[in-house]
Formats: C-alpha cells, structure tokens, sequence
C-alpha cells in the first residue's frame, strides 16, 4: 500500500468515527452553553425546489416540538459543479418529491410536469424576502410554495399585499444565503444546518431530530418524530407469480451503492422476484464532476445512514481509476460463477469500510475470495477489458430512465409501466409499488 493510500485510509477513518463526531459535537455544545447561545438552527430554502417545499411544510412544527433558533435564508441553485445534469435533476426532483409527499403522509406536492414560469418564481422569492422574521418565513412559505406550484398568481398576490415591509433586495438575499450555504459546506436546497452538520430536507431531518433531543432539546420527548427515516421492511412479499424484475444500477466507487446492495438484494428475495445488477462506471469517471463540498457531504452523511442500517463504514481506499477498472474486469468471471452480487458487495465492503487497496492483487485477492470465488480461477481473467460494452449499455439505460447517478432502481414486468428510483434512501418506494402491484394483480 502506497503512503498516499495509507494517509487517506487514516484521514477518512478519523473523519467518519463516532469519536471525532462525539467530540466535535460535545466542543460546539459546550461553547454554546458558555456562550448562553440558543440551539440555532439555520435552514436554506430554494424557492423553486421541490424537495425545499416540502422541507418548509416542517418548519414551523419543527420551532414548536424542539427549543431552537431557527433563522431562514434563500438561496439560489446549485452550482454547474454540484449538478452536472441539471435539466434531469430539476425533472426527477418533482417526480420523486410527489412520491416522498404521498409515500410520507402529511407532506403535499403534486408534479404539475413542469417548473414555475421565471415571473411565478420572482413573485415567490420577493414575497419570502419580505418577511419580517424567520418564523413568519417559516409561516409563509409553505403558503407561497403551494401558490407558486398551482400556477394561482391571485393568491400570491394577496400574500405579496399582506406583507408590510419594504421588500429586500432579492439579489442581496440569495447572495448572502449562498455565501452562509457554501461556508457551511453545501451546496443543494432544503438543508438543515445545526452546529457543523448538514442534513437534507425530509429525509435527513430525523438524524437531526434525534441529536436535539439527545442535548435535551425536546418539548415532547415520547412523541413521535417528525420526519421520521423510512426504509424498507423485514416481512415477506408474495409476488413471485407477477413476473417482476428489480434492476439494480451501481458503482463501485459509490458509498450509498455499497450501503444501498444488501437491502435491494433482500428486498428481490423476500417479493420472490427476479433481480438484475447494472454496474456502471463512477461519475467522475464518466466526466461527471464531483466537487469537494459534495464528497464530504456523501462521506460523512453515508457513516451516518450506514450506522442507521448497521454496516461498517470509514475506513476508505477510494478505488477511482484503475482499482474501478480492476474490479470491474473480474466482475464477468463472477457473473459466471453466480456471484455478481456478492463480487460488487465485497469490492465496496473493502473499499469503504475495510481499507483495501483494490489497485492491488493483494486487495483483489482479498475481495474474490471474501465473496466466495477462487483467487486461482479469477486472476487469469484480470485486466481483461471486455466488461466496458456491458457497463456503457447500463449507462445508456440509465439515462433513458431520466437518472443519471447510483444506486437507482428500475421494478419491471407484470404489464405495467417501469417504476424507476434513485437513491439508497428510496427502496422504500420499490417495496410499497411491489405490494401496490400484488394487491390491484387479478387473483
């Protein structure tokens, strides 16, 4: 192992550990408490985002159940870099964020199949600049967001007569929330930032819930949270007779492919479906530019999802380049074998969790025989470059869906439309649409 690898290993596994986590959390805590500061939390709301509209749904629940601080600001998009498939992302994100609000329950969103026009938009921001405190934006813009989303101007323009004072400088605003966004390490809508930690919209507020009620925080500690995490079930499905296939496309320097595999595969074997791996080369690899903030978001919220799920996490190799390319020219000798899935899941285990150089054959041995195949029989088919059809094929596919990262799913079969999903935060979803597909199925 190189020193490079050695320092990295050593870096990340500092970065991701419970006792870093602990003790920065324990050292901003204790200043706040010297300080006599309040918890504060800041919330980033981009007016024109889906996922924010339903994030400011939760707001003014989240002032009531907890004893905070809640200052709001706007922000503007993401930048090019943190969204390289841009006119995708905005797509999928209504799609996904309707599925979110009826899948959630208490949350509304419907895909009107297009964004608000550029004058709806202008109208909405100027309305929320205007407020006149953070919890009359926290009042208002779930109001606003609703307006702007059914294309109602009227209403909009009774909410624009109901605010009082002078409108900020629009501009001025999204500038400042940009600037507090990006030196709190992000860069997306709908984030909430608590003492050093992100956590993004409906799906990540339950990591920030159970830490405020942790520091005692809580007016209503047995209720229920708000935003609770959803994942998918432990009970059997029966829909061998419906003729599904779940599609499962990867990476192998994906982290949330590699917490995402167990739960797919067990997902196929207890709906007693069929299933289908479609590995892919990572985004960086395929031109698709990862920029710092985003890693260090993914990395630290992939420990923290991982742990929610029980897998190891943090002691990571980053296998981009040649490992990728070395693991993946053993992946059709592991398909042979029967052990595709077992091959991927024991590279991303070594990689993310066990500190594996996979450039090495040292790493590879080590990955092969952890995923049960002989080390003899695979090394004569190493470097072989004949996977690379296969992997732009699932590529290709996978942009036909409208999704262009990993893990995404894609449930097929049984005379209905292809239901696709992206994220290791969403298999919940192909679970609830297998059990819809069994229960409207003739008998």
């Amino acid at each position: 192992m190189s020193l490079r690898t050695s320092i990295q290993r050593r870096v990340t596994s500092v970065l991701t550990s419970a006792k870093t986590r602990d003790l920065r959390r324990r050292t901003l805590e204790g200043a706040r408490k010297i300080g006599g500061s309040p918890h504060r939390v800041h919330y980033f709301h981009q007016v024109d985002d889906p996922y924010s509209h339903l994030a400011s749904q939760l707001l003014e629940p989240l002032v009531e159940r907890y004893d905070i601080e809640l200052h709001t600001h706007l922000v503007g998009p993401p930048p090019d870099s943190a969204a390289p498939e841009r006119e995708k992302l905005v797509a999928w994100s209504r799609v996904d964020a309707e599925r979110v609000a009826e899948g959630r329950g208490g949350l509304s969103f419907q895909d009107p199949g297009n964004q608000p026009s550029p004058d709806l938009v202008a109208r909405a921001t100027r309305i929320l600049a205007s407020t006149s405190s953070s919890r009359a934006f926290a009042a208002l813009a779930p109001r606003v967001g609703e307006a702007m989303w059914d294309d109602d101007i009227e209403a909009l323009g009774g909410m624009a007569r109901d605010q009082s004072g002078a409108p900020n400088n629009v501009a001025d605003a999204i500038g400042r929330g940009d600037a507090l966004r990006a030196k709190c390490h992000h860069y997306l809508g709908a984030i909430f930032h608590y003492a050093g930690e992100n956590y993004w919209g409906v799906d990540r507020l339950s990591h920030l819930e159970r830490r405020l009620i942790h520091l005692g925080a809580s007016r209503q500690v047995s209720a229920p949270l708000l935003a609770p995490r959803y994942d998918v079930s432990d009970e059997r499905i029966d829909a061998g007779r419906l003729g599904l296939t779940l599609e499962v496309f990867v990476s192998l320097r994906s982290p949330y492919s590699y917490i995402s595999m167990p739960r797919a595969f067990d997902l196929a074997t207890r709906a007693g479906i069929a299933m289908k791996l479609r590995p892919v080369l990572p985004m960086v690899m395929r031109g698709l530019p990862v920029p710092a903030s985003k890693r260090m978001y993914i990395t630290l919220d992939t420990k923290r999802e991982a742990d929610a799920v029980g897998m190891p996490f943090g002691r990571i190799c980053d296998p981009v380049g040649k490992p990728v390319e070395r693991g993946f020219s053993l992946y059709p000798f592991a398909v042979s074998k029967g052990r595709a899935g077992d091959y991927l899941l024991s590279f991303c285990r070594a990689v993310f969790a066990e500190g594996i150089d996979a450039g090495t054959d040292e790493g590879l041995r080590h990955i092969v025989e952890a995923a049960g195949l002989s080390w003899n029989d695979a090394a004569r088919n190493r470097d072989i470059d004949g996977w690379r059809p296969e992997l732009e094929a699932n590529r290709e596919d996978m942009m036909a869906m409208g999704l262009w990262g990993v893990p995404s799913f894609r449930l097929s079969g049984a005379g209905a439309s292809d239901f696709c999903v992206w994220g290791q935060d969403r298999i919940w979803m192909v679970e609830d649409e297998i059990r819809r597909r069994v229960d409207t199925a003739p008998s």
